[in-house]
């Protein structure tokens, strides 16, 4: 059962996109060796499969072009980290937040982790206060993707970017 088939036949086509119909196989290569060009199965499962007369050299270039300015034209957004204490300084909370307001301009999302450390526990909604300030600085280009919430000694908050 285990027979090879052969391929005596392929639907060709140009290299501007023309059909050129249904012709054997080396009456294909022909064509493409003519013309100095490559011939490239384009469907190997159609019925006859399809074939194309193309520079498959600049065909590959091309399609490595095209893939690189895709590439760069992706965003690596990246989740960056920053931490507080609910004691923490009216300046430094400004660093803090402004350095904040820098990452959700660049498109990356931020989670802010309240750090309780001792006797500083029994207060988490100071910690809160400081962490719904924060929200209210960036609120015009930013928005709570995830609202403080404990876990463990670390009250933490997901801020994203805003679509615009």
């Amino acid at each position: 059962m285990n027979e090879r088939i052969r391929i005596r036949e392929v639907r060709l086509i140009g290299p501007n996109g023309e059909q050129l119909g249904i012709v054997p196989v080396q009456e294909a290569l022909r064509r493409a060796r003519e013309m100095g060009l490559d011939l490239v199965e384009v469907a190997p499962t159609a019925s006859p499969p399809v074939a194309k007369i193309m520079d498959y050299g600049r065909y590959k270039y091309e399609q490595s072009k095209r893939d690189r300015e895709a590439h760069r034209k992706q965003r690596a957004s990246e989740v960056k980290r920053m931490r507080m204490t609910p004691k923490i300084g009216d300046h430094d909370f400004q660093t803090k937040a402004k350095l904040i307001y820098s990452f959700l301009q660049e498109g990356h999302k931020v989670k802010v982790e309240m750090w309780f450390r001792g006797r500083e526990m029994v207060h988490p909604e100071l910690g809160r206060q400081i962490l719904d300030r924060l929200a209210e600085y960036v609120s015009e280009i930013a928005h709570v993707e995830r609202p403080p919430a404990m876990e463990g000694r670390n009250m933490v908050m997901v801020l994203s970017p805003a679509r615009r």
